[in-house]
């Protein structure tokens, strides 16, 4: 589980292009941590800006430097016209669509590509990269619709966005507030800037916007998978479940590693359970999968999001610019047209992060049926109401959560697998990978919220099998809804409910069960 800890961190970071982690970014996008830049970095950008400066005011064409772009790519522009040329890219670019970003993506889109430009390949002056840190540090972010990238020749319209910034046009975002850009400017204490040769386009050509919004996806769909663990066994005591199939040896006999740590998890969970006890000589011979198999599902997801996190951590660290600047063998750089910014590596891990955390809710849904419904649950009243008919308990919390596992499985058709070319066919195929990261954000989102109403129906059946104790660690996560949640003896607002249900699985007060503290 990702799991900020300031105590644990230092107070800032330094960017370098190379070393950014899931837990630093975090840590910025909750304006936890300072962004620092190392001098070396600073020179080198010097060094390779004064060579682009150079060949921009060449007669030979270097794609995006001295020329159009995207189709128009063969179009050479006169020297006097190139810083025009630089500007009216963002302009132009900035046509997003959409509800705006939230204020910890729109954060962290800022450091990516602060960080793509501090890998040094991009030909940058040093006061680009400056800018975008005091930005970070002053607790500013741009603000971007959500809409309109297709994640090819990278996100460009959402970065775009975030240019306008720069140029002190268009909005931005104060500590979460809407302003002014050059409000922003102003309480960063930096000046707007004259965009010159490529910094335009070292601005919008990447994938940090897809990289951003499913970044931040990825570490909340970590975290659910270890929620899942914990609420899973809650309700497997609830239900009088049995704690046999997560013996160790029938895991070993299948040794995928999600497998095994939510087997793990759940026999840590159970350890001490009374209710367990209770019934351990039943008739009962095997639970329904929903309970017996919370290993094979919850793994298989967290497996899945393992290979999603080795591509997130690449990406954030990688350079998606182009064209990009290489240290020369006769020239003293060699700059080089590529393809970089193409998001289909990022697509379709994101495409397989919605799946994986949907799958969290699919079998979450089924458990608190077993709860629910009389004809499956173990000595429950249905609906886990002391009255019912009068009461309605848990009835329509159950059909919430299935109308958003319904929308989950319209989310996780795939993006990644349309493309429609773009800029007169030169982007003959894109990646739709900003698709796949909005997706994957509305779907980790459903997933807390089923999670938070079978975690509410566990707790409330536990208080039908006292005065007998569920395990040690089940009752500790039983302490802390209490706090928040009383029972429910008779029908009342349960949307309040369900609030600080949601409230505490998105906190970090449940982290520390799980690992024992």
């Amino acid at each position: 589980m990702i799991n900020l800890q300031r105590e644990q961190m230092s107070d800032s970071i330094i960017l370098d292009g190379s070393s950014l982690t899931l837990d630093a970014l975090l840590g910025v996008a909750r304006s936890k941590l300072t962004v620092k830049l190392d001098q070396s970095t600073l020179e080198k950008l010097s060094r390779m800006r004064q060579y682009i400066e150079d060949i921009a005011q060449s007669d030979r064409p270097f794609y995006g430097i001295n020329t159009g772009f995207g189709g128009m790519a063969e179009t050479k522009i006169a020297g006097a016209d190139i810083n025009t040329l630089q500007r009216n890219l963002i302009l132009s670019h900035a046509c997003g669509v959409g509800e705006p970003l939230a204020f910890e993506e729109a954060r962290v889109l800022m450091l990516l590509r602060a960080n793509t430009l501090a890998k040094g390949h991009s030909g940058v002056r040093p006061i680009i990269l400056e800018n975008l840190v005091a930005l970070l540090n002053s607790g500013c972010a741009p603000l971007v619709p959500k809409k309109g990238s297709v994640g090819a020749s990278g996100d460009l319209a959402p970065l775009a966005h975030l240019a306008m910034v720069l140029l002190g046009e268009g909005d931005a975002l104060i500590k979460g507030e809407r302003v002014r850009s050059v409000d922003a400017l102003r309480h960063a204490r930096i000046e707007p800037v004259v965009l010159q040769a490529k910094e335009g386009l070292s601005l919008i050509n990447g994938t940090q916007a897809m990289a951003a919004v499913g970044g931040l996806a990825l570490i909340d769909a970590l975290k659910l998978c270890d929620l899942a663990d914990m609420i899973g066994a809650c309700s497997l005591d609830a239900s009088k479940g049995s704690t046999t199939p997560f013996d160790a040896r029938i895991h070993e006999a299948r040794p995928h590693s999600g497998q095994i740590t939510s087997a793990r998890n759940l026999l840590s969970m159970l350890e001490e359970s009374e209710i367990r006890e209770s019934h351990r000589n039943c008739k009962r011979v095997q639970d329904p999968y929903s309970l017996r198999c919370m290993p094979q599902v919850h793994g298989a997801s967290r497996t899945a999001l393992d290979h999603v996190r080795s591509v997130i951590e690449t990406e954030i660290n990688s350079c998606t610019d182009n064209p990009l600047v290489f240290k020369g063998s006769t020239e003293p750089y060699d700059v080089l047209s590529g393809g970089n910014f193409h998001g289909q590596m990022l697509a379709l891990s994101l495409d397989y992060l919605a799946i994986a955390s949907a799958e969290l809710a699919n079998i979450s849904e089924r458990r608190l049926e077993q709860m629910i419904n009389p004809a499956l649950s173990v000595d429950l009243p249905a609906f886990l109401t002391p009255n019912p008919g009068l009461n309605s308990g848990f009835m329509v919390m159950q059909v919430t959560a299935a109308a958003l596992i319904n929308e989950n499985k319209v989310l996780c058709h795939p993006a990644s697998v349309d493309s429609i070319p773009t800029s007169a066919n030169r982007e003959d195929h894109v990646s739709m990978g900003m698709t796949s990261a909005n997706k994957a954000r509305d779907v980790v989102e459903n997933v807390f919220v089923v999670l938070a109403i079978e975690l509410m129906a566990a707790c409330q059946a536990l208080d039908m099998r006292a005065p007998l104790k569920p395990g040690r660690r089940v009752q500790k996560i039983y302490q802390l809804v209490r706090e928040r949640i009383t029972f429910a003896k008779q029908d009342r607002v349960y949307q309040d409910d369900m609030k600080a249900a949601i409230d505490l699985l998105k906190g970090d007060e449940l982290n520390a069960i799980l690992s024992g503290k």
